[in-house]
């Protein structure tokens, strides 16, 4: 993946992988489903990886559908740096770095449409950066804090927190043990009343595919309010992974292999 050089937020986040290579030592104990799960997701030999690049495109609803291309560093246990452009002239990233969140889009590089900081948006991109884990199956493993079940033969739970975020997916999974669906409790002020709280959150996933080992919902529909009556309001993002690479053995910590903060404090453009 050609990708843009780093930030300084960026690079904290590309930590390398966990010592060891995936197996069946990953799964003992797991219940049947959850087993079923992450062995289609995850090739065996695999980097224990916490952290990916990605690429992505799709449509963002910001009053109307709009297209948009952004790329992503995301550590799903410690946060995520979202960098995009939409419609061609709004830019800008959300992120969660060193336990703290934000969000700033400007148009056209000089008129602020959105910026967002402080306590309920780091909870919030909190959630988000857990939830997100779906595209790195590898950082859903046992090892790494997360405590599965599996209430019924498919559907499974996957319960951590990310700093003092607690995070439970609900993941629903098809005949193959792909996940087909996503639902957890996310922080945030969906109706924009300056009133946060704890909303339903997730979507469906509708294409997958396989990057360095790891097969993935690559395209899916997200929102909140998943699964309510409210959904088709609440729906907002659709989405198609394009690449995605995990972190190797002697890269991140802002190595050279991972790349270098770009120095000027900003985000590079989607």
């Amino acid at each position: 993946m050609r990708a843009p050089r780093l930030t300084g937020q960026e690079a904290r986040l590309l930590q390398p992988p966990a010592p060891g290579r995936f197996g069946a030592a990953e799964l003992e104990g797991l219940p049947e489903p959850v087993r079923r799960y992450l062995t289609q997701a995850i090739v065996p030999g695999m980097p224990l990886a916490t952290a990916a690049r990605l690429r992505m495109r799709g449509r963002i609803k910001v009053g109307r559908w709009l297209p948009f291309r952004a790329h992503q560093v995301l550590n799903p246990h410690h946060g995520f740096v979202w960098a995009a452009r939409a419609a061609g002239i709004i830019a800008g990233s959300d992120r969660h770095v060193d336990g703290t969140g934000g969000m700033g889009w400007k148009l056209a590089g000089l008129v602020t449409v959105a910026h967002a900081q402080g306590p309920d948006v780091a909870r919030s991109a909190a959630g988000r950066a857990g939830a997100e884990a779906v595209w790195l199956p590898t950082a859903l493993l046992p090892r790494f804090g997360v405590r599965w079940s599996a209430p019924s033969a498919d559907q499974v739970t996957a319960a951590f927190r990310v700093g003092d975020t607690p995070v439970e997916l609900w993941l629903r999974l098809d005949g193959a043990g792909r996940i087909a669906s996503l639902v957890f409790d996310r922080w945030g002020d969906p109706d924009n009343r300056g009133s946060f709280g704890w909303h339903r959150f997730g979507g469906v996933f509708t294409a997958y595919r396989s990057f360095h080992g790891l097969t993935i919902p690559a395209s899916g529909r997200l929102g909140w309010f998943y699964g309510e009556d409210r959904w088709p309001v609440g729906e907002f993002f659709r989405y198609q992974l394009t690449d995605l690479e995990p972190v190797a053995e002697g890269v991140g910590l802002g190595g050279e292999q991972a790349g270098r903060p770009r120095g000027d404090g900003t985000f590079a453009p989607g």
